[in-house]
């Protein structure tokens, strides 16, 4: 790229998006050693089916560095999109995930009414009821697929009822937006064209929604999405746009389920590997916020998201230019020792925790954090009251998703086997 000198930047040899270096979790040995390298490295050209020739980008991987681009919205934009290689143009500035203020305030405020503190306050119980229903369905049975059965459905089925979404219609909608989180895999055998059909579906299902919720609103985000008026840049006020309305439904069905998969299943991997901290834990009789916290640094379950500068800048010891292409590396900055002391130690009462798992804070941090603690935690609670002991009866298997997509990383599959306390009835009722 212009304007660079290669003889003063620090570059990554290998291909960091390369998926088959996150199937069996994070390289957290090769962030390691980049981050004795320096907390920003420029990433080579990759392999990208959808790249312009040539394309490489930076590597954001120190902590400090991760949160100052996550909150400097004005230098390091979103408007290209999450993923590594920019969005396509037309898809642009239409969800909170490729939009900045203004048009990510206006867009972000329709929806925040459902994520308020207040409004997860009162989905306390239903989180509560619905966690139990799960777990006392598996234990019926004694076995599971832990991911499928129970890290999945807990959320699907929260937000599924914070959108408003029909009974009746949730393992169809379920079935398909597994299909596209697990589509970014080569190993899935998934192809573009699949996930593009399931995409229009599940934008189809979208239309039909809002057109029912018109019809019969209720007390709910989709009611409230399908008849919201906003202004756009020119301050025209209109309803969402049929796309609009399409990136609402995936984000939410996707993003708003997806976090929290990740960090109750592999948060359970975590806690099977960690006996004496599991242990206390139970023993305890609560699952601490410190506890949930430090779960979610360590499934760190978003691993990265790319911005585009808007002008030169400074970070890292590193100079990028405008136009630049950037990715935040989350789990690389939530092992950082110069932010975590002993980092590499599963400390369930670590207090500060100043992850970034959330996005860092500023304008993108995550809406649904709130809800993502709320559920973890309900989860833990319930699953060390329940259970003397979980096992693995096979090795869990890894979805990495990458490199066109957001690199992500999360269990696909881990098969476990449940033993239910005596007392575990009276525990839990």
């Amino acid at each position: 790229m212009a304007g660079h000198n290669a003889g003063e930047v620090a570059e990554i040899a290998f291909d960091l998006t390369d998926p088959s270096l996150y199937r069996d979790g994070f390289p957290h040995d090769l962030f390691t050693e980049l981050r004795r390298r320096g907390p920003v490295l420029r990433h080579a050209t990759v392999p990208m089916a959808r790249a312009p020739q040539g394309f490489g980008f930076w590597a954001i991987i120190g902590h400090p560095e991760v949160q100052h681009a996550a909150r400097e919205w004005e230098t390091f934009s979103a408007v290209d999109g999450p993923r590594i290689v920019p969005t396509a143009a037309e898809n642009r500035g239409h969800t909170l995930t490729s939009a900045d203020p203004d048009a990510h305030t206006r867009l972000r405020k329709l929806v925040s009414a459902g994520f308020t503190p207040r409004m997860i306050g009162r989905l306390e119980e239903q989180i509560s009821l619905r966690t139990r229903a799960i777990l006392e369905e598996v234990a019926e049975r004694g076995t599971c697929d832990f991911v499928r059965d129970v890290a999945y459905a807990l959320p699907m089925h929260i937000i599924a009822d914070i959108v408003g979404m029909p009974d009746a219609d949730r393992a169809w909608v379920f079935s398909k937006t597994d299909i596209l989180m697990r589509s970014g895999d080569p190993r899935a055998g998934i192809s573009p064209e699949e996930r593009g059909a399931v995409e229009r579906e599940l934008f189809a299902y979208a239309q039909q929604l809002g057109d029912e919720k018109r019809r019969h609103p209720a007390d709910d985000v989709w009611s409230l999405l399908a008849v919201a008026e906003i202004d756009d840049e020119l301050g025209s006020r209109g309803r969402l746009t049929n796309l609009e309305l399409d990136m609402f439904f995936l984000i939410l069905s996707l993003a708003g389920s997806e976090t929290t998969r990740n960090v109750i299943s592999s948060g359970l991997r975590l806690l099977l590997d960690h006996d004496d901290e599991r242990e206390q834990l139970r023993d305890a009789g609560t699952f601490p916020d410190t506890a949930v916290d430090e779960l979610i640094r360590w499934t760190s379950p978003v691993t990265s998201f790319g911005r585009t500068m808007t002008h030169d800048a400074e970070l890292g010891g590193q100079h990028l230019e405008a136009g630049d292409r950037v990715t935040m590396w989350f789990p690389s900055a939530n092992f950082d020792d110069r932010v975590f002391d002993d980092p590499f130690r599963f400390d369930p009462m670590r207090s500060p925790n100043r992850h970034v798992s959330f996005g860092g804070g500023g304008v993108h941090y995550c809406l649904g954090a709130h809800l993502a603690r709320r559920e973890v935690k309900a989860m833990f609670e319930q699953l060390l009251a329940r259970f003397d002991k979980i096992e693995l009866t096979a090795e869990p298997t890894w979805i990495a998703a990458g490199p066109d997509a957001t690199v992500a990383l999360s269990l696909d599959r881990m098969p476990v086997r449940l033993h239910q306390r005596a007392s575990s009835a009276a525990v839990i009722r």
